[in-house]
């Protein structure tokens, strides 16, 4: 396995630890889009001062065009797909949600096949069939589930699969013109610049005095999104998009072990057999990417 294959699976590990932080921010009542806003503004602020620190010419654009790119990553993808999530989960249940989130893999992979021109492959379509089925499995969606499932909850949970997937997308072309950190740093003051209008100050404020608060909110922002986000970011410059959405696919294990071992949370078969999916998807790619250096090195 390649050292950028790493990093993406590393970066999506970290995502799947949001659900610790989430938890204990509910417990002071935010909703979930506030706990969005609040991951916004703390990683945009650490973003922020830490390249003000080590290279304050990064806050600056190189073109005033290119912010479209960080629209793209900002709104688009962070604050649409956890609106749709969200709200997917509110009209329908989690795993309902979570399963039509992962449809984002599918997603990258149409969209990288006209835009990046990524070849279809047999080995990318049994993966993403391996991590949807995977993903039902993990987060326990049945077949009753479904029958009940209703049209809203089905546009949004896609919808959040599509915003989801437009990380990868608008990545690739900013990536063409900047550097790893400056595309996570502007993606979150676009998105955190966004969501300012929508917080309610007169009844939250008061909440962020408490140390509790600021631990879990900071804590959030820095190890499942700014670290994280980091560690894709960098895997995805030296990887086919398709892929890395795959790989990425990881997080959901991970989610699940959390919710195992620290919530205590039960543990069926079914999602064991989740798991091993996934994970078989995650290996298929990286046997299909070693043997395609092996024949690039014999052509050459």
């Amino acid at each position: 396995m390649n050292r950028y294959s790493i990093l993406i699976m590393l970066g999506a590990a970290l995502w799947g630890t949001i659900g610790w932080f989430v938890k204990h921010l509910y417990e002071f009542g935010f909703t979930p889009m506030e706990v969005v806003t609040l991951r916004a503004w703390s990683s945009a602020a650490l973003l922020i001062a830490y390249t003000l620190a080590v290279s304050p010419k990064s806050l600056q654009l190189k073109k005033i065009q290119d912010i479209k790119y960080f629209i793209g990553t900002g709104i688009f993808s962070i604050i649409f797909f956890n609106y749709c999530l969200f709200t997917a989960i509110e009209l329908s249940t989690i795993p309902i949600a979570t399963a039509l989130l992962y449809t984002a893999p599918a997603f990258v992979t149409i969209i990288s096949f006209f835009l990046f021109r990524e070849p279809f492959t047999g080995a990318k379509i049994t993966a993403l069939a391996l991590t949807l089925v995977g993903t039902c499995l993990v987060v326990g969606l049945t077949p009753n589930s479904v029958h009940n499932m209703k049209t809203a909850s089905i546009l949004l949970g896609l919808g959040s699969g599509l915003g989801y997937a437009l990380y990868s997308i608008f990545s690739k072309f900013a990536l063409k013109e900047y550097t790893t950190l400056r595309v996570t740093t502007f993606t979150f003051i676009v998105a955190s610049l966004a969501l300012i209008p929508f917080f309610p100050y007169k009844e939250k404020t008061h909440l962020f005095f408490d140390s509790h608060v600021l631990f879990y909110a900071v804590g959030l922002g820095l190890l499942p999104t700014v670290i994280a986000y980091i560690l894709y970011t960098l895997g995805l410059q030296y990887t086919e998009a398709s892929k890395a959405s795959i790989l990425s696919t990881i997080e959901p294990v991970v989610a699940t072990l959390i919710g195992i071992f620290i919530f205590m949370e039960p543990f069926t078969f079914v999602q064991m057999l989740g798991m091993g999916c996934i994970i078989g998807a995650v290996i298929l790619i990286q046997l299909y990417e070693n043997r395609k250096l092996r024949l690039e090195r014999t052509k050459a």
